[in-house]
């Protein structure tokens, strides 16, 4: 799954996330396939993590 950042100024209603309410400056999570779809809207969702991006793991998580 990719990851994006809501950007717009009031929560909002996402339905391809089931319903989700997603609020501002929130970082979510996409379906690859859409994450062109949310990006492209650059005054409302800012690209955090791309599709197949390798997951971030801190010390703790590798141990």
């Amino acid at each position: 799954m990719a990851r994006v950042r809501f950007i717009g100024p009031e929560p909002v209603t996402v339905p391809e996330l089931g319903g989700r309410e997603v609020q501002p400056d929130e970082v979510v999570e996409v379906p690859d396939g859409r994450y062109d779809g949310y990006v492209c809207q650059i005054t409302t969702w800012e690209p955090v993590e791309e599709p197949g991006a390798q997951k971030k793991t801190t010390k703790r998580e590798a141990t």
